[in-house]
């Protein structure tokens, strides 16, 4: 088919790549050299062309020929550019040698214009910036609803174990037989703990009384004295005490009681003694 008709049909009738704008009619076809709509630079209607496109960062010349209009599979061939931007214009200059001139111009155009966003694009990945994240105004909404919504839930729980708790302390459930476990012994441990701390509390009174043994003590103190004090009578009785021989274990007994009665009777008399001549 003639480019002209298939111009005059994209033109006039419809177009899918199309575009129109209150500024002006723009070509959304990828093989479009300049991005206008109009007869030297629509893909479709020329079946002579040539453009570049960007694949990763690296740029291919495509070219398209009448001769191979009848494979669509084979229709562009394609060939990659070097980095170098001379290099890729001698690229160009070779295999665009005999083609049109504007059209070999709209093509360097192209390449120079790609290389100056290429060199931004990199530029920019190298500086350090914000980014900038959208946050939808529902979705925010619904997790602020649900964060509350689990805060009270979670009062709840808390209010309701804390008045079971006081209530199984208090000894309300008087018989419970399925008590959880790990709650019981938290309650058991909290009595043991204020006991203890009851216990802690609790300080140890100190109290000072007089004894009922200081008279006792007298007595004895008076004794000592009397018995620093005795007679050669007292020596010589005690001797004879002492060479007596040993008897059985009931007489040792009797003997024991009857020496303890002397004794007594003579610190008594002695007691007397002193006394009257104390009086004297």
């Amino acid at each position: 088919m003639s480019d002209d008709v298939i111009w005059h049909c994209i033109r006039h009738n419809h177009c899918s790549f199309m575009a129109k704008i209150t500024t002006g009619i723009f070509c959304r076809n990828p093989y479009n050299a300049t991005g206008i709509c109009n007869r030297s630079s629509c893909p479709l209607a020329n079946s002579r062309y040539a453009t570049i496109r960007d694949h990763d960062g690296v740029f291919y010349l495509y070219m398209k020929t009448a001769e191979r209009a009848h494979l669509p599979n084979k229709l562009w061939e394609r060939v990659k550019l070097p980095r170098n931007y001379e290099k890729a214009m001698d690229v160009i200059n070779k295999r665009l040698e005999f083609w049109p001139k504007l059209l070999v111009h709209k093509i360097k155009q192209r390449l120079t214009k790609m290389t100056q966003y290429r060199i931004r694009m990199r530029k920019l990945q190298l500086k350090v910036r914000e980014k900038v994240m959208t946050m939808p105004r529902k979705q925010t909404q619904r997790d602020l609803r649900r964060l509350q919504k689990a805060e009270k839930a979670a009062q709840l729980e808390k209010n309701i174990e804390s008045e079971l708790k006081e209530r199984l302390t208090k000894g309300v459930y008087s018989n419970i037989y399925n008590i959880p476990f790990k709650q019981f012994d938290e309650v058991m441990n909290m009595e043991t703990n204020d006991v203890i701390l009851e216990e802690d509390d609790e300080e140890c009174e100190v109290e000072y009384v007089e004894g009922d043994d200081m008279e006792e003590m007298d007595d004895m103190e008076d004794f000592e004295g009397l018995s620093d004090g005795g007679t050669d009578e007292d020596d010589h009785f005690d001797d004879q005490v002492s060479k007596k021989p040993k008897g059985s274990a009931s007489n040792s007994k009797q003997n024991a009681g009857k020496r303890s009665r002397k004794v007594i009777t003579e610190v008594e008399d002695d007691e007397a003694n002193t006394r009257q001549r104390m009086r004297m």
